[in-house]
């Protein structure tokens, strides 16, 4: 059998499989934690699957594969369901190590600045031109518990998207090419005074937006829905109409360069 993909929700996997089962295709499902799991199919079926993987993945929670497993008779699974535990830190631990390092030095800054220690580790981490370091660091420093919150959730989804699909390289040069270019947009547009790794997201999810549109024969990386969201999101804080203020110019030199992104790795792989 082959590799269709994997999914970290075993409940929504065997409803998926259970569907299979119903159209007359052959699937199974196995997992090393009973977290995250794969899905694989017989190499002649590959193709045909492929599509209703795509349409699965953009709406897991349809009632179709709810009822295939009442259809066939397969209401449980082996696996263990995020329902029964949300098994956060064995799902933590089986993140790449760039994912883990971002996430946890995000943390632990926001920590210390509640501890007391802003002004100073915020000296040290602030834009500064004259510093390349520090055409990173902006990205790791957050200012609120929903503004950390908020981004490292879609960092760790997205980010573990990407790696699982295009490689942790892509990951990484993604996050070096998106803190580099938001970072200085926003610096350029507006000053030093900026932070958060909502820049870095919107790189992510303009690569994952380009490419899935240039591999319609892969699972999508992001919904539609997302990226309408993400993007109506964008323009309310251009449009200065939010509760919050947002570094607007670092989510769009982010999500642009998210993008190029895409395109370059589509060019460069075309011609390898």
């Amino acid at each position: 059998m082959i590799e269709l993909g994997s999914l970290n929700n075993p409940r929504a996997a065997q409803g998926f499989i259970d569907y299979l089962k119903s159209q007359g295709l052959d699937a199974k499902i196995h997992s090393a934690d009973g977290s995250n799991v794969i899905i694989s199919v017989l190499e002649e079926d590959f193709h045909q699957v492929q599509p209703l993987w795509a349409e699965f993945t953009q709406n897991p929670n349809h009632e179709r594969y709810q009822q295939a497993s009442w259809d066939v008779g397969s209401t449980q699974s082996p696996l263990k369901y995020q329902g029964q535990s949300l098994n956060l830190m064995a799902r933590f631990k089986a993140l790449s190590w760039l994912n883990q390092t971002v996430s946890i030095l995000s943390l632990v800054i926001y920590v210390a600045f509640l501890l007391g220690g802003f002004n100073e580790i915020y000296t040290a981490l602030q834009f500064n031109p004259s510093q390349p370091l520090s055409w990173l660091t902006p990205a790791l420093v957050h200012f609120s518990a929903m503004h950390i919150v908020f981004n490292l959730i879609w960092w760790v989804s997205l980010g573990d998207n990407i790696e699982k699909q295009c490689g942790k390289l892509s990951l990484i040069g993604l996050f070096l090419v998106t803190a580099l270019i938001s970072n200085w947009a926003q610096y350029l547009m507006v000053g030093p005074n900026f932070g958060g790794l909502s820049g870095v997201v919107y790189g992510l999810l303009g690569f994952c937006w380009i490419h899935s549109f240039l591999n319609p024969n892969k699972p999508a990386l992001v919904s539609t829905a997302i990226v309408g969201f993400m993007l109506i999101w964008l323009v309310l804080g251009f449009a200065d109409v939010l509760f919050v203020g947002m570094a607007n110019w670092a989510h769009l030199g982010g999500l642009v360069s998210g993008m190029a992104f895409a395109y370059t790795a589509k060019i460069f792989n075309a011609k390898r």
